[in-house]
């Protein structure tokens, strides 16, 4: 987590672990052990620029859960990533080949990665994400129609992937979500 303490819940189940997943491997494999569930939210934030993080995290993150024994992943990647982008509209599809081509490269990368590796992935493609609240009133399927730019809000992304971990719908699916 890059900001510890923006987490503002606690919960018996929840471990909070800092680490760099680009620095030491071996905090991932330790991160693993006694784990149900991998969710993965690694970003670059507002950065046009790849530096190949979520490939190189998938690097570590797929043999760590190997060797651990936890089966299951739920990885936050991006609308317009890899065959989602025949989706997209028109705006959003320029830009997702033009000024994201490196971060979406690399996280296409990644989530081949994650589908050869054998375990149970769900690949979570939120539309462009704004900080707006929780409404629970969002969208998701394999394939959404969509229009415009279309956003859906952090909050909401969380409330669909925490759902996942619990409901098991989309276990080896991409789960576009969008208002």
């Amino acid at each position: 987590m890059r900001r510890p303490g923006a987490l503002a819940i606690t919960h018996d189940r929840l471990r909070i672990i800092i680490g760099d997943i680009r620095r030491n491997k071996a905090d991932v494999g330790s991160a693993m052990r006694g784990q149900e569930l991998v969710i993965s939210a690694l970003g670059r934030g507002n950065s046009l620029r790849s530096d190949h993080l979520i490939s190189r995290s998938m690097e570590a993150i797929v043999p760590a859960m190997q060797q651990a024994g936890v089966r299951r992943i739920i990885l936050m990647s991006a609308f317009g990533v890899g065959e989602s982008l025949r989706d997209a509209p028109l705006i959003p599809r320029i830009a997702f080949r033009t000024l994201l081509r490196g971060p979406f490269a690399d996280k296409k990368s990644a989530e081949e990665k994650l589908r050869a590796s054998g375990l149970d992935w769900t690949i979570v493609y939120p539309v462009l994400l704004t900080n707006g609240p929780l409404t629970e009133r969002y969208r998701v399927g394999e394939r959404l129609k969509l229009h415009g730019m279309p956003r859906i809000s952090r909050a909401d992304v969380a409330h669909f992937i925490l759902n996942e971990a619990q409901s098991g719908a989309f276990v080896r699916k991409v789960a576009v979500i969008s208002y």
